[in-house]
């Protein structure tokens, strides 16, 4: 660390001189070096997949960094899950609370501005340390589909498709040259998968791919099945190929 910048990285509520917080971007690494996660919308819905590197003995049916904050939206985690988990209990009040006092469902904004809110208390208090998280908020609300992506500095994004964790910067080179805003919630399936195989080290099996599906027609979060996933990376395998020259 350069002199300048000594001493400047023990406390959250401290700029340094070139106006940083480090501990802010310390956790943004810590993002940056968790396990992909990629959302993507479409037409006719969103998808958020992941890839979970399960251990041998794990059971790996158990999805998790994808989460569910109310019957309309989803979550994709990268980083420090744990710290995904409290975000979630968190969005899960909030989404539950205004289905109580206006009696209709949250707008996906609605949530991740109340998530991103939450992660940027963390960065003017001391002793008290940023979420190591960054989250994919995907859903359908009355606007239509929605993507949004929250990290540990407190900034909401909306996306039309968007990837997080590590590899991310060469899957959204991707997708910025592939991605189609009218193409199916199939296309945006294999899409997904395929950036997914681009950084990962196995690209033949799907044992490590979860996700997870909300349409416009039910408005329903539904986990995808390993047997439609099978689907998605036959069809991503087949337009790889085709890619390659």
């Amino acid at each position: 660390m350069l002199p300048a910048a000594a001493g400047y990285d023990r406390a959250i509520t401290v700029f340094s001189p070139d106006g940083r917080l480090y501990q802010v971007e310390y956790a943004i690494e810590t993002v940056r070096r968790g396990t992909l996660a990629i959302g993507i919308k479409a037409k006719d819905g969103v998808i958020l997949a992941v890839e979970e590197k399960t251990r041998k003995l794990q059971v790996s049916n158990v999805t998790q960094k994808i989460f569910q904050i109310d019957d309309h939206i989803g979550v994709a985690a990268a980083g420090y899950i744990p710290d995904a988990r409290a975000q979630v209990d968190h969005a899960r009040f909030f989404a539950q609370s205004n289905r109580l006092i206006y009696d209709e469902p949250v707008d996906v904004e609605g949530v991740a501005k109340n998530v991103a809110d939450m992660a940027q208390q963390l960065t003017q208090y001391g002793g008290l340390r940023p979420f190591g998280v960054a989250l994919i908020l995907a859903g359908v609300d009355k606007t239509g589909t929605a993507l949004f992506l929250t990290d540990p500095s407190g900034t909401y994004i909306a996306y039309d498709a968007v990837a997080i964790g590590a590899g991310s910067d060469q899957v959204t080179d991707f997708l910025e040259k592939t991605y189609k805003l009218d193409g199916a919630i199939e296309d945006a399936a294999a899409l997904a998968i395929e950036g997914i195989y681009l950084v990962s080290e196995d690209k033949t099996t799907t044992r490590n791919l979860k996700m997870a599906i909300i349409d416009t027609q039910s408005k329903i979060m539904r986990k995808v099945e390993d047997e439609e996933i099978e689907k998605y990376a036959a069809l991503a395998r087949e337009r790889a190929s085709k890619r390659t020259p």
